[in-house]
């Protein structure tokens, strides 16, 4: 980088003045470029020799060791002002934070280049970067979100250069090195903070469209975990670490069932990273007899979550006395089952989930005991004379009630005089099953060398999975899909998954650092910081534009301390991308 004195005339009551300012030159993936750095007003030679010498020995670029020495201008301080705020904090953290996963140089590296005036390494910079921290469409940052922040002075791209078509063509630049993003990632990410990557853990979910989705083969009904099904929709497969780092996903059909899935995750994911020392941990959902199979084809281990009717064929350990407490509010037990040989069962019966079970069961028990009385009522008045349709109605009954439909046995019988008599008793011995297993359920593996807590453990940390939906669905706006073609989906789909790394990313050097586990809080104290353009109107008429950084507070201090990150006081220089 360098910086000089340019020259500058101007007309005023009809004489030319000539005033100077500091330019700097700096290079960019389009090659070099210049911006004024600041205005300096008028020079005489006595002040600046040869018009260039003193002032810039004066501004040396920001690896010199030497001092900076002041320059003084006389201001008029009622003119003083500032415009054109922006937002600062956000963006340049979460810069910051794509500098050190290295993507990008992975952008710059991997994303082609040619004739394009913005390269498109840049633009999916700003996809990203937007997605982490203000998520919106690509026509709102190209209208309104990138003007809005410091992304125009931190890449030295204007404002007018960034458009929907830009981005949207960046979409479609990135989507094909999705594989190679994924392994890099999980190189970088391994090295970065030591992770180990025994754990594979398994989950699924939907996002769906707004919009018929007509050009997506892959948008269809399905079930939806959006509590949407009036939408079309697409089913999302997640692989995450131990800590809940994502280490690669998939994109299925709309109308995928969850069984189904397991095997080309299985696949893909060990032809990428390999099998040895990998332990699947998938939850119920998952769980065929095909898909056991699967997993227990040697080397894979895995511990699953099963199916709560499995609990019948463990009554007997239901209600023994050998429960192991492995910490308040748990107990577990060893179990093993001749009909599934050498497979090993962990039974756990947790406090907490009891007491809730047991609050839903009541309240389902209630709400059945007062419909059959209205209904008992309705029969003895006459008032329901059709035996199917007092029967319809118990049906459901029984349905909106499933948790203690298995108690009861009801019977519709004619009377003499054309009426219907309905009977109803409680199986007592159902429902005493039903209250031993409140609060348990079971586990299933094939792992002969852990303890029951190493195991409980591991199952646990699925709930990172599903921590990695919620965010992506709520933080960072993966849905609903406005994108109608197949490629824009799964190009959008990946820019939520960058995020999302950039979102762990900072959880984890915030973990590192004992300031807490939470990004959110993060981002947003830093994000509070902005940049605003300081104007001073000097004595000569020229006005000094400098672009100021605001001054942290004592609390972002704190964090950026933590953080190992130092704040910029001006944008005077370009940013080493």
């Amino acid at each position: 980088m360098r910086m000089y004195l340019r020259k500058l005339t101007r007309q005023k009551d009809g004489k030319a003045h000539a005033y100077w300012a500091l330019v700097e030159s700096y290079r960019t993936a389009r090659g070099p470029r210049q911006r004024v750095v600041t205005y300096l007003g008028e020079l005489n030679e006595h002040t600046q020799p040869n018009g260039h010498t003193a002032t810039a020995e004066a501004s040396t670029s920001s690896t010199s060791t030497s001092p900076i020495k002041p320059l003084w201008r006389e201001i008029d301080v009622h003119g003083v002002r500032t415009e054109n705020s922006r937002t600062f904090g956000a963006v340049w953290l979460g810069l910051e934070l794509l500098k050190r996963l290295g993507l990008l140089e992975f952008f710059r590296e991997k994303l082609p280049t040619g004739k394009e005036e913005i390269s498109w390494a840049e633009m999916a910079t700003i996809l990203v970067l937007a997605r982490l921290v203000h998520p919106s469409s690509e026509l709102y940052i190209a209208e309104h979100l990138y003007a809005q922040t410091a992304l125009p002075e931190l890449l030295g791209i204007p404002v007018k250069k960034v458009n929907e078509d830009r981005l949207y063509r960046a979409l479609d630049k990135l989507l094909p090195h999705k594989e190679e993003l994924e392994k890099f990632l999980k190189e970088r990410l391994g090295s970065l903070f030591g992770l180990q990557y025994d754990l594979m853990l398994y989950d699924l979910t939907s996002t769906y469209f707004e919009g018929q989705a007509k050009k997506n083969p892959q948008a269809k009904r399905g079930y939806s975990r959006d509590k949407r099904p009036d939408c079309k929709q697409v089913c999302i497969a997640l692989v995450v670490s131990r800590e809940g780092m994502p280490l690669g996903y998939e994109v299925f059909d709309g109308n995928t069932r969850d069984v189904t899935t397991l095997k080309a995750i299985l696949e893909k994911m060990e032809s990428r990273y390999g099998q040895a020392r990998c332990i699947w941990v998938v939850d119920r959902g998952m769980v065929s007899q095909e898909n056991m199979k699967l997993l227990a084809q040697p080397p894979r281990q895995y511990i699953v979550g099963t199916p709560r009717s499995l609990l019948k064929k463990f009554e007997q350990q239901l209600l023994s006395q050998e429960w192991k407490s492995i910490r308040e509010g748990l107990e577990v037990q060893y179990c093993t089952s001749a009909e599934y040989g050498d497979e090993i069962f962990i039974l756990c019966r947790s406090a907490e989930r009891k007491a809730k079970e047991h609050a839903i069961t009541e309240r389902a028990h209630q709400r059945m005991e007062v419909a059959l009385a209205k209904l008992y009522k309705h029969c003895e008045e006459g008032k329901r004379t059709q035996v199917r349709v007092v029967e319809r109605k118990i049906g459901r009954l029984l349905a909106q009630n499933s948790r203690v439909a298995r108690w009861y046995h009801i019977e519709v019988q004619k009377t003499d005089n054309h009426r219907l008599k309905l009977r109803w008793r409680t199986d007592t011995a159902e429902q005493t099953r039903a209250e031993h297993s409140e609060g348990c359920y079971l586990l299933r593996t094939n792992i002969k060398n852990w303890s029951e807590e190493e195991l409980w453990s591991a199952y646990v940390q699925l709930s990172h999975a599903e921590a990695a939906f919620r965010i992506q669905k709520s933080d960072l706006k993966l849905r609903p899909v406005w994108h109608q073609k197949k490629e824009r989906v799964q190009a959008h789909l990946l820019v939520c998954f960058l995020a999302y790394v950039l979102w762990k990313t900072l959880g984890q050097i915030c973990k590192s650092k004992n300031l807490g586990n939470e990004p959110r809080k993060v981002l947003d104290d830093i994000g509070r910081i902005q940049v605003c353009d300081v104007i001073l109107p000097t004595k000569t008429g020229a006005e000094i534009k400098l672009q100021c950084v605001t001054k942290p507070d004592k609390h972002q201090n704190i964090l950026l301390h933590h953080l190992g990150l130092q704040l910029p006081a001006r944008l005077t220089q370009s940013p080493n991308l």
